[in-house]
């Protein structure tokens, strides 16, 4: 098993240090699941790699999708079976192997609205997505589809209308924290020797001739440039893909698209069901997913082509999942209702259909100009396979012989011992003083890693106190995430390795100033920076607020963009 390593302060410092000091093999530009990915790879194939992100880890499109580890169901309609299988496949691995501390089986409900065709339809392709599973080489570890009455599917789910539905399909899926499986996935691949530094921004690429040779990258907080050279470059950018490709003065072979998707957080009680819940709707599918004590409901698939950092929700795209959801729901949710809201950014492979929700969620690789690898399109669920396919490109151009992609055996941090220590949660919860309950919620977040928490707790009983007005985080989570997780400012904690923005009623609000206090001591915060966090945070609450008040994503964009970044990107 490989000895963690903690995504500390002086981590970061020697990395960026370090990267400056000798050629690397890679370099991958873009901290998201696709870039850390490739970090991880081309790290556990012998070679040496440096991973930048110009804000903080999956802080763009990796930490705002539907939190789903799926085949993607619909696709078999499409006919895409090669993109479902490979899906299913990577699912299997997530939770039987790599992840199984952070990827969990869930449970789907699909309604049927027809009595004859119908359940055969639906029956025979939902068949298929259970045996695809099976016969993708791994141990599924979800259980298989079963049929239900209308009856059987209220007892599941009393809070669907009796008349939305003559009967229903029940099949599993699976899902994940996202942002915290990406940033694990940072923090696993600098235990396998990879230099990683969050809020260090590409600049400008090295070149010797046509040849790109590395890049000059910016660490964001203190503006020190510093050139890294590499023998190849992966931009792993996602929606941000054209942009990096200008620099090397190529537009590439192919083009990305933004497609915005909105979810909705509702709290638990607000829907009567033990299940998650998919239903069609005129354009694609809408899901209603069951996530600790809330329902997220989504999502949207619109054109987007306003600011890329901060995606904005409008008052049209909180109506539109509204109106779908409460189609099904005999007591009908209202904007009152929701707690929380996010937006994210999906980087679709540019086409010739005028919808995005035609575009390809396939993924494509390519070399545009000697020494950079571009890696873009894609779903979450396959990102380990498109880190592998842009390794596999990089180690082309390399001129000894490297050792084939091994991720499909390496677990994450804290997945190794994992299923050991839930078994023993009650004596952990014994030991620790805290409730069981807390315990296997720790476990879902750090896996085996979790004595590192509890240590912390151990060591200052009061950091074992929930968070304000956000009970189901530890005041020694924060600290944690600064010490162990990479995280530089209050809205990396709140944001990503908690989800407090989107899963408290305030969004944060009551827990800025203590959380920024708690990383104060950590990262050498004085009084102003600690008021200057809470200012930050604070004012981009009020700015996603008023942004959802609006009618239209052009009037929503101007308004979020009224809280400017913490850390300026340029």
């Amino acid at each position: 098993m490989v000895k963690p390593v903690a995504l500390s302060p002086q981590n970061r410092t020697d990395a960026l240090t370090r990267l400056g000091e000798r050629e690397l093999d890679i370099l991958v530009v873009g901290g998201g699941v696709v870039g850390c990915g490739a970090a991880l790879d081309a790290a556990t194939r012998g070679l040496s790699v440096g991973l930048v992100e110009a804000r903080d880890w999956a802080s763009g499109t990796s930490s705002r999708s539907s939190k789903l580890i799926h085949g993607g169901l619909r696709y078999l309609e499409m006919l895409d079976f090669r993109l479902v299988a490979e899906a299913l496949k990577e699912r299997g691995l997530l939770v039987q192997r790599i992840a199984p501390h952070l990827v969990r089986p869930v449970p789907f409900l699909y309604p049927l609205q027809h009595r004859v065709w119908e359940r055969p339809y639906v029956g025979s392709g939902v068949l298929l997505y259970d045996t695809m599973g099976i016969t993708s080489g791994n141990a599924r570890g979800l259980p298989h589809h079963r049929h239900l009455t209308r009856r059987g599917a209220l007892r599941e789910a009393p809070a669907l209308r009796a008349d939305s539905l003559v009967g229903a399909v029940q099949y599993w899926d699976a899902q994940v924290d996202d942002a915290r499986h990406t940033m694990t996935l940072a923090r696993t691949a600098a235990a396998y020797g990879a230099l990683a530094a969050n809020r260090t921004r590409v600049t400008r690429f090295l070149r010797q001739g046509e040849r790109v040779v590395g890049a000059v990258v910016t660490d964001l907080e203190t503006g020190r440039a510093t050139e890294v050279r590499a023998r190849q470059v992966i931009n792993a950018t996602g929606v941000w893909t054209d942009d990096t490709q200008a620099m090397a003065g190529t537009r590439g072979q192919f083009h990305v698209r933004a497609s915005k998707g909105v979810h909705l957080l509702v709290p638990r009680d607000r829907i009567n069901s033990r299940t998650g819940l998919i239903l069609r709707t005129e354009k694609s599918v809408l899901f209603v997913i069951p996530w600790g004590r809330h329902w997220i409901v989504g999502t949207t698939d619109t054109d987007w082509d306003l600011d890329k950092f901060h995606p904005a929700t409008s008052a049209k795209d909180i109506e539109y999942l509204l109106d779908h959801v409460n189609r099904v729901l005999v007591t009908p949710l209202t904007p009152e209702d929701v707690e929380g809201v996010y937006a994210g950014l999906r980087p679709l492979l540019s086409g010739e259909a005028a919808e995005t929700s035609k575009l390809s969620r396939e993924h494509l690789v390519a070399h545009p100009v000697p020494g950079l690898v571009v890696v873009a399109g894609g779903k979450y669920t396959t990102y380990r396979v498109m880190a592998k396919d842009a390794v596999d490109e990089a180690v082309r151009a390399l001129d000894e012989k490297v050792p084939p992609c091994t991720t499909h055996t390496v677990p994450l941090l804290g997945a190794d011992g994992f299923q050991a220590l839930w078994n023993s949660r009650h004596t952990l919860a014994r030991r620790s003083g805290l409730h069981v309950a807390r315990v296997e919620h720790l476990l879902r977040r750090y896996g085996s890693l979790v004595d590192e928490v509890l240590d912390l707790v151990a060591e200052d009983p009061a950091l074992g106190e929930p968070l304000p007005s956000s009970d189901d985080y530890l005041r020694a989570e924060a600290v944690y995430a600064v010490t162990h997780e990479g995280a530089r400012h209050l809205d990396d904690v709140l944001a990503r390795r908690t989800r407090i923005s989107i899963e408290s009623w305030d969004r944060g609000v009551d827990a800025a100033r203590t959380v920024a206090e708690l990383m104060a001591g950590r990262l050498g915060w004085g009084g102003d920076q600690v008021d200057r966090e809470v200012d930050h945070y604070l004012k981009r609450v009020e700015a996603e607020r008023q942004a959802q008040r609006q009618p239209d994503d052009h009037t929503a964009d101007a308004v979020r963009l009224g809280a400017p970044e913490i850390v300026p990107l340029v």
